[in-house]
């Protein structure tokens, strides 16, 4: 007794105090995304949810039955709960339904004396107040996967939501907050008694984007009416992306909510990829874009000059087969200058073919494409840019003389995404080498830190190479065989430049 109440009393003290009183997590609030301006993009609302307490009623199946009649409870639901119950004790909730509107609650609350063991709980769930205008920049968040587990407690509360693509993933630790917790005073079974004391989590940091809400709804609701397509507006001096657009998309909403098995499948066997971000992740011949890369590798290797003159008489030939012109007549003598205002597919041919496939891969690799560019978002594709050693590996083949030229006019084996453009093109624009970024600051506390900005490294090509080149793209617009003048900025002051591109999906040489 001595050796109990005495010399080991401290020990038995604690571990009596251990089965007295259990500690619980609390899920902290889950933290917000914002636009450029502030505006909530990502926040959460009140979620009313009904749990089941299995050792409250006497008849389990009666209990889902008779709340089966006020509101919706599938079957897989049912097989859902089955397996809760024989996982967990009696007296742990079971989530039923999460979501519920107010109706729903109500009417469950009316009809409490007749359904035993059934409570009406309430959390908080994610909300995206604009839809589908941002889905693939944020992404969705939702119910934590075995394969999600990675010892963190918080997994493990129910209904705890992470999350699973968009910024929503990237940054989910410091959206994820850090949790509470209270002090229960329980039984020998475990069973709660009452709560002795409680600490609030700490809410998961707000993340202010570079995004701008108008003008991503704008780019969204102008590619509506497309089947796919993809569209990225930067700022070329700091390579903040001020819009992301993917068509079609999708409603992050439903994600939390919950999703049907008909509904999942519908989306995953949709052969328009409503979930891949194609502004990302789209692999796309760039075609006539990419010539402007190739005329930079062409001043730079000096392989040409800028004011020497090619004809163009509609095709060009290599070996015995021709390689068209978009122009079926031809342009006629173009000087570089001419030949990016016109596309001319014949001037571009003869460059590629003194330039050789390793000098353009190198420049267009220069200027981000066949490589990631690091934008803050996951799920990123690098493209592709051939090399003569890359078939040789890939395909055991040898380089052919033919697929230079295709290459020179940014087709063949060429892939980019839209963002890998994007940057191509803020990297001509601004003669340094830009980096695409969508997270400007991180709001702690209230206590908001922008993210620092480094000003980017000057571009590894001459000054006068880029003021041709850029000429070439003011033409494109603003001269009158520009092949894109019918989307010129008439406004004095308001000028574009820029490079139009069209791919064929046949091939383009006739044997």
């Amino acid at each position: 007794m001595y050796q109990l109440q005495v010399l080991e009393s401290d020990r038995y003290k604690l571990l009596a105090e251990e089965n007295r009183i259990n500690m619980r997590l609390l899920p902290p609030p889950r933290g917000r995304i914002l636009d450029r301006s502030g505006l909530p993009l990502a926040g959460n609302r009140e979620n009313f949810r009904v749990v089941l307490i299995a050792e409250r009623t006497s008849d389990v199946d009666k209990t889902l039955d008779a709340l089966g009649e006020l509101i919706p409870i599938g079957e897989a639901d049912r097989r859902r709960i089955e397996r809760e119950m024989k996982r967990r004790r009696s007296f742990v909730p079971i989530t039923i339904r999460e979501n519920l509107n107010w109706d729903e609650v109500s009417r469950i609350e009316v009809h409490a004396p007749d359904l035993p063991g059934i409570v009406i709980d309430v959390g908080q769930s994610r909300e995206y107040p604009y839809g589908a205008h941002a889905a693939h920049v944020l992404g969705y968040v939702a119910a934590v996967s075995e394969e999600d587990q990675a010892g963190d407690p918080l997994l493990e509360l129910p209904g705890f939501r992470i999350g699973k693509s968009g910024i929503e993933k990237n940054l989910d630790l410091q959206l994820r907050g850090k949790a509470g917790n209270s002090q229960l005073e329980v039984n020998a079974l475990g069973r709660i008694i009452r709560e002795l004391s409680r600490q609030e989590g700490q809410p998961g940091d707000d993340i202010g984007l570079t995004l701008d809400l108008g003008l991503q709804k704008f780019t969204v609701e102008k590619l509506a009416d497309k089947l796919s397509a993809a569209a990225v507006v930067l700022d070329v001096n700091t390579g903040a992306v001020v819009a992301m657009a993917s068509v079609p998309g999708f409603d992050p909403n439903v994600f939390n909510m919950g999703l049907s098995q008909d509904e999942w499948t519908a989306i995953i066997r949709d052969p328009h990829t409503p979930l891949t971000n194609k502004a990302i992740a789209g692999h796309y011949a760039p075609g006539s874009t990419f010539k402007v890369l190739v005329a930079l590798a062409a001043l730079e290797q000096r392989v040409i000059s800028p004011d020497a003159l090619l004809f163009c008489r509609g095709y060009v030939v290599l070996g015995n087969a021709k390689f068209h012109c978009w122009k079926k007549y031809g342009h006629g003598w173009l000087d570089m200058r001419g030949a990016i205002q016109q596309s001319c597919d014949c001037y571009f041919y003869e460059v590629s073919k003194r330039l050789g496939i390793d000098n353009i891969a190198q420049m267009a690799n220069r200027f981000g494409l066949g490589r990631l560019t690091g934008i803050d978002l996951p799920g990123e594709k690098e493209g592709l840019i051939p090399t003569a050693a890359w078939k040789k590996k890939v395909l055991g083949e040898p380089w052919q003389g033919g697929e230079t030229l295709v290459t020179g006019i940014g087709q063949g084996y060429v892939l980019a995404t839209p963002l890998q453009l994007a940057v191509m093109t803020a990297r001509i624009a601004s003669g340094r080498r830009i980096k695409p970024h969508l997270v400007r600051s991180i709001i702690s506390n209230g206590v908001a830190r922008t993210v620092p900005f480094e000003k980017p490294p000057p571009m590894k090509v001459s000054a006068e190479s880029l003021r041709l080149v850029r000429e070439g793209m003011y033409a494109v617009l603003n001269s009158p065989k520009g092949t894109a003048r019918m989307s010129r900025i008439r406004r004095k002051g308001w000028e574009m430049a820029g490079k139009t591109g069209t791919s064929q999906v046949k091939r383009i040489s006739k044997l």
